[in-house]
């Protein structure tokens, strides 16, 4: 045994079988002396007992050089160097098995020789002697003799042994715990898998409990509907024609009546009046559930439509003793809706107005605020209580303590209307102070603000297009025409279009088998002369319009109209990823 001065801790020799033995001693005194547990001693000596056993047969002469590795981690390293005399197969067989007691085996091979590299790391937070005084402690070790160090191995082995046999019984343990957990869980299992099978089978009894009231509820709509169908038309010829005779009574080119038949006469006519509007007002709800209101939205004139309601509703206002003022003084314009679904929804506000109110009057205004544009009807009637307000707009339901008559069907019926031209209905009122009603709906859109991009018109009819084109110029990025349907597709596919203005009669290609190609995140209005409709087929729509997402007829173009419509494609089209996601479920 010796020393250098290269950083080494130990140097020592093998030459002999004696030597294998002292190297096995000393690795495990290194190993000690460095700090490496227990079990890594032991690791350490037997590998080193394996290596020096092998390359001396190859070599007979063995140079071990330790050393002290203060890295991250800190490890023990252990050189051998030899000049092999014989083949190192037996070597390369004892290399592969002591990597595993080791952190890392190295090989290499050159002139001056083989030179194998052992490595065990140091437990973390491991503090070995500094490298002199590991020198000074490890140079007074001497061999022990081979018996010495058989003692030792077998010791070694004992200690093993009893420590596998101690892990033996505590895996053995473990497998009783293990296995009585086992039976717990299965018995829970079992128990929740119970329960989970008796709730499923209540689920899918609920499920099909709904489903089966679903389908009760859903014919008794249907039957409903038919209900007031076919009885509102049953009852309007008789109502019709009573109404038709009791003018023919009253006509003063008929013959004289007295006062009292004239009474009675007049009774039975304004009976059959309000029959007659009931029978109406069943039609117009029955109509609306089955979803047969879709606006014919047009430029309205805003002044001139109170106007006419002002004219209408006057006589109504004079005969019962009140005023009607309509005030226009801050109505927009114009606004783009269906005149007659506005008409009617102003027409049911004021005469309820009229007919709720013993003294004073109604009034009428209309204004643009942002957002959306408003329609205020406000009358000096009783007021409506707040727990009735609540319910204003429930079918059949009348004002407790009123006299004054109804259905109970005209607000239900208004709000109905509201939200089909996508506006909605509120009420306002305070008992003895009066009710204002508040009809909101959508401003008009223009279409300078709604950064059009690049606009494709496909249409054969050359007109047409230069209308189309002249209104979307200004406010369109930029504007291409085609004649036909595959040149707009080809169009489309070239350069790709951020709105489609497309006709659905065209030579070869038509606008149906364009609309199925178009990428489902474009937006298009359909600028068509056919009378058609977006809506679905269960609603009385062309199926092969649904992926439309407004209409426009070419007797109704213009730049409002043509707003509104962009407005409605582009809300109704899909995003990019939600298209994508679309697709991607289809395929």
């Amino acid at each position: 045994m010796g020393e250098d001065a290269s950083g080494e801790l130990l140097r020592i020799e093998i030459t002999d079988e004696a030597g294998v033995f002292a190297v096995r001693q000393l690795g495990r005194r290194v190993a000690a002396e460095v700090g490496l547990p227990y079990q890594d001693q032991v690791r350490v000596a037997t590998a080193l007992s394996e290596a020096g056993r092998e390359l001396y047969a190859c070599a007979g002469r063995v140079r071990v050089a330790f050393a002290l590795d203060r890295g991250h981690p800190a490890a023990l390293t252990i050189k051998l160097d030899l000049v092999p005399r014989t083949s190192m197969e037996g070597a390369a067989e004892c290399e592969a098995a002591i990597s595993r007691l080791l952190s890392r085996v190295e090989h290499e091979s050159g002139d001056d020789g083989v030179h194998v590299r052992l490595r065990k790391d140091l437990p973390a937070g491991a503090r070995p002697p500094g490298d002199a005084d590991l020198r000074d402690r490890l140079g007074r070790l001497r061999p022990v003799p081979a018996l010495e160090d058989l003692r030792t191995q077998n010791a070694d082995l004992m200690a093993a042994l009893s420590d596998l046999q101690r892990q033996r019984e505590e895996l053995r343990s473990l497998n009783t715990e293990l296995e009585a957990t086992n039976e717990g869980v299965m018995a829970l299992y079992n128990e929740i898998s119970g329960e989970l099978e008796e709730t499923n089978r209540g689920v899918v009894a609920l499920y099909a409990e709904l489903e089966e009231k679903s389908d009760q509820l859903q014919e008794l709509g249907e039957a409903k509907n038919r209900f007031w169908a076919t009885v509102s038309h049953e009852l309007r010829t008789p109502m019709n024609s009573v109404i038709g005779l009791v003018r023919l009574l009253l006509d003063p080119a008929a013959e004289p009546l007295t006062a009292e038949q004239r009474q009675q006469i007049t009774l039975i006519g304004d009976t059959g009046e309000t029959m007659l509007a009931l029978v109406n007002d069943l039609l117009d709800i029955a109509k609306a559930e089955r979803g047969g209101l879709e606006p014919r939205r047009a430029p309205v004139r805003v002044p001139a439509l109170l106007d006419e309601l002002s004219e209408l509703l006057r006589p109504m206002a004079e005969q019962a003793g009140l005023t009607l003022t309509v005030d226009a003084a801050a109505a927009p314009p114009v606004v783009v809706t269906d005149a007659e679904m506005l008409t009617r929804i102003l027409r049911n506000l004021v005469g309820n107005g009229l007919k709720f109110t013993a003294q004073g009057g109604v009034r009428v205004s209309a204004r643009a605020v942002p957002g959306h544009i408003e329609f205020v009807v406000s009358d000096t009637g009783p007021g409506i209580a707040p727990a009735d307000q609540a319910r204003l707009f429930e079918e059949f339901f009348r004002v407790p303590g009123s006299d004054a008559g109804g259905t109970g069907l005209g607000l239900p019926y208004a709000r109905r209307l509201a939200r089909a031209l996508g506006g909605d209905l509120s009420v306002d009122s305070a008992v003895g102070e009066g009710t204002a009603v508040t009809l909101r709906l959508p401003p008009s859109a223009r279409l300078d603000d709604l950064g059009l991009g690049h606009v494709l018109i496909a249409d054969d009819d050359g007109t047409t297009r230069r209308v189309l084109r002249g209104l979307v110029e200004d406010a369109a990025g930029r504007v291409t025409e085609t004649a036909d349907g595959r040149a707009a597709l080809e169009s489309a596919a070239a350069d790709p279009p951020d709105l489609v203005l497309l006709d659905l009669r065209m030579p070869g290609l038509d606008g149906y088998e364009v609309l199925a190609r178009l990428p489902a995140d474009v937006p298009v209005v359909l600028v068509t002369s056919s009378d058609v409709t977006t809506q679905g087929p269960g609603e009385g729509g062309d199926p092969r319009l649904g992926r439309a997402g407004a209409v426009l007829g070419k007797d109704q173009i213009g730049p409002e109209t043509l707003a509104e419509a962009v407005r409605t494609a582009r809300q109704a089209a899909p995003t990019k990823d939600t298209a994508a996601d679309d697709a991607g479920d289809g395929g």
